[in-house]
């Protein structure tokens, strides 16, 4: 658990980056008992083919590089590829994209993923100067982008500090089901939260943390996009 999280941050360190690539953090939160989507990290636009092919369409395609934090920035991802032809284009289109503006970038390659369904909801973190990290939890989409519906909690925390954070929410109601809407898996809910408040009491080296979006349905919690900044 503890030991291959570490060696990803080690190899980050010793490359002098400020960040894990996406399949890193991903392997890091694995290791940590996380639920993480279904991914693929191909060399080649045939090898996404393949992945895509066994992953199931449709599915999301997202460059990898240590060279980029941000992805949408650099319009590294597609959504909602469809078939053969859309993973080939969607592979030769972004790497060519980010040759183009960066030049002699290191490409790890890119990362095939299943298309999560259900609520949307963020798992995130911020280091406190005085206190340590601080754990963060919200609705997604449009809930934390225009409500800032999220609440926080030091780490590390217990199921009564989960139970409390949902409480505070507004839009608590969406998790539990809604006017017809399937519920999340509260159980599969808390015990994410606890795996990476586990993670970020272990690892002071993280300096940010953000798993947005994660979707959970009846059947648990997935993380869809994971971002882990270090100090």
């Amino acid at each position: 658990m503890k030991g291959e999280a570490k060696r990803i941050i080690d190899r980050a360190k010793a490359e002098s980056r400020k960040f894990v690539t996406e399949p890193e953090a991903k392997e890091m939160l694995r290791s940590y008992g996380v639920a993480v989507t279904r991914d693929v990290l191909c060399r080649t636009a045939e090898e996404a083919v393949v992945a895509a092919g066994k992953i199931g369409y449709p599915v999301v395609m997202k460059l990898v590089s240590p060279q980029i934090v941000h992805k949408t920035e650099f319009n590294a991802v597609r959504l909602n590829v469809v078939n053969d032809g859309g993973v080939r284009s969607a592979f030769e289109e972004m790497t060519n994209s980010a040759k183009g503006r960066l030049g002699n970038i290191r490409i790890d390659g890119v990362l095939v993923c299943e298309t999560a369904k259900g609520q949307e909801m963020i798992i995130g973190s911020i280091k406190d100067p005085q206190f340590g990290q601080m754990v963060m939890f919200g609705l997604g989409g449009v809930n934390v982008e225009v409500f800032k519906d999220v609440s926080y909690r030091l780490a590390p925390i217990e199921e009564i500090d989960v139970i409390e954070m949902i409480s505070e929410l507004k839009g608590r109601a969406l998790l539990e089901g809604f006017r017809g809407r399937e519920g999340v898996d509260m159980d599969a809910l808390a015990s994410t939260l606890m795996a990476v408040s586990s993670l970020l009491s272990d690892f002071s080296e993280i300096d940010e943390m953000d798993l947005n979006p994660i979707f959970g349905n009846k059947d648990g919690v997935k993380v869809a996009d994971a971002r882990i900044m270090l100090h």
